[in-house]
């Protein structure tokens, strides 16, 4: 017989552990959270990389039922991340329903026993009546399909795979990539190589971040008043909606904020870099939002020291000994840095096989049919299932939003289940369809369709061109609806 279930968590990073707490409210105790990874805490855990640190004030990242008072900086780094998904695991009881190093591998909808059955690598199948899948978005690496890659002789490191064993100290280091995590490494990466080449497809727009220590009299404030700390959140969860959600997602509106934002951008980079040539090179030819933007102090002024160098021609292939452009110049290198993101849309959603009713295959379905879940969480056909990284889901900058959001839909919808003492829910076909057409209509306002983001290869869009992640609505409207979706939309029988 299967081990059974009330519910399977896919992921204990921050997504699934909000998940379990919210389950766990709701007084479903038999739990099993199924961890890929030897540890908790997502993406957390996996990236060590120097200079991780939230791009997010950390009252903002975080869960605002479990602030943390003693953050000791106002951009945190990594490591204390690590350490409050600890606590949270801790505090909220959760460790004991965590198994890690299970590979999940699918799962499928078994209509005559109303239940979802789980396949982990190595192990039997398990059973739950409820499935949730918080694999996050961030969760597939992507490695570069570059011609010679695997001939190269050196030492390759991914971002998400970080060796703290290897010494970078007096190296020939190439990076591949500018994206947000290469903003926070190369700096750090230029203070130890000899030499640091970074190849670079598409700049970004960068904008100050503004860390500073937080004082140990704060901390203690945050910790005896705690409704300091939340006047805290709520300042800078309102600055990020203003100058950065309202800027991205209602462009047509507010153009004049999109377009300050990226003058001070651009003011910015002419702070840190003299060269003419270097900070066009720097410059994006794109509109501020197309694609992440992000914090730092130093990333510009890192290019400006003797040792760096900024590369923009194509890479042709990867020697064994360096990497050479498609004019023909090699740069000889010993240590290959690849900060090449991750693959959202061909490996992603979902992240593992989902089989659902009358045997269909969401991630079939999601590519033939675009890209979508109703509210961001449930899809029609797959019973007793919410997706909590999926199409339209993503409200605000900080992910917390979103999981405190899903959390309760959940509340809302699982308390009806309850009351009607049922066995399954599903959301109807009609309300997922009017939810799609109106995040589409949404999205028409937004800087993907009203702006120029032809050149940002931008993970916002799919193989479609559609910019199918983030909700194209105010954080506000994300839990207002949480809250109050009508419960007719659900089938509960």
């Amino acid at each position: 017989m299967a081990e059974q279930y009330d519910a399977v968590v896919v992921g204990a990073g921050f997504g699934g552990m909000g998940a379990a707490i919210q389950l766990k409210r709701l007084g479903l105790e038999n739990l099993a959270i199924l961890e890929r990874e030897d540890d908790l805490g997502g993406t957390w855990h996996v990236n060590r990389y120097p200079g991780l640190a939230v791009d997010i004030a950390s009252v903002t990242y975080s869960y605002s039922f479990e602030p943390n008072p003693r953050w000791s900086r106002l951009f945190a780094p990594g490591a204390e991340l690590k350490k409050y998904a600890e606590h949270v695991a801790d505090k909220y009881d959760l460790r004991r329903h965590m198994s890690f190093g299970a590979l999940v591998n699918g799962a499928r909808w078994d209509e005559d026993e109303s239940h979802w059955v789980v396949s982990v690598e190595g192990r039997p199948d398990i059973t739950a009546k409820y499935l949730l899948t918080a694999t996050g978005f961030l969760s597939q690496p992507h490695r570069p399909d570059i011609s010679g890659i695997d001939d190269f002789a050196g030492k390759i490191i991914h971002t998400t795979a970080w060796d703290d064993t290897y010494d970078m100290v007096g190296t020939k280091t190439a990076v591949i990539g500018t994206g947000a995590t290469a903003v926070q490494l190369i700096p750090e990466l230029a203070r130890a190589a000899t030499e640091l080449t970074v190849y670079q497809r598409t700049p970004i727009w960068v904008v100050p971040k503004l860390d500073v220590p937080i004082p140990s009299t704060v901390q203690k404030l945050f910790s005896r008043i705690p409704f300091t700390q939340r006047i805290a959140r709520a300042v800078s969860s309102g600055i990020l909606e203003v100058i950065m959600v309202s800027a991205v997602l209602h462009y047509k509106q507010v153009k004049l904020v999109n377009k300050a934002a990226a003058a001070f951008s651009r003011a910015f980079l002419r702070s840190q870099v003299g060269d003419a040539a270097l900070r066009k090179q720097l410059t994006p030819d794109y509109d501020f939002g197309c694609k992440r933007p992000t914090f730092s102090n130093n990333y510009f002024r890192t290019f400006t020291k003797d040792n760096v160098h900024l590369e923009t021609t194509s890479i042709d292939h990867i020697a064994s000994d360096g990497i050479v452009t498609s004019d023909g110049r090699k740069t000889e290198i010993d240590t290959l840095v690849l900060a090449t993101g991750f693959n959202l849309w061909d490996v992603n959603f979902p992240a593992i096989e989902v089989i659902g009713r009358e045997g269909r295959n969401l991630g079939k379905w999601w590519r033939d049919n675009r890209f979508q879940a109703y509210e961001g969480v449930s899809v029609p056909y797959f019973p007793n299932f919410l997706t909590l990284a999926s199409p339209y889901s993503y409200s605000g900058l900080s992910y917390f939003t979103t999981i405190e959001s899903q959390m309760q839909h959940m509340d809302r919808l699982f308390g009806e289940v309850k009351r009607r003492g049922a066995d399954t829910f599903e959301v109807t076909e009609e309300a997922n369809a009017e939810f799609l057409d109106r995040m589409t209509e949404n999205l028409a306002d937004s800087v993907f369709y009203g702006g120029s983001c032809q050149t940002a290869r931008s993970y916002y869009f799919n193989q479609h061109g559609e910019a199918a992640i983030l909700r194209p609505t105010s954080t506000r409207n994300a839990f207002v609806e949480a809250k109050r979706f009508p419960l007719e939309d659900y089938s509960i029988s």
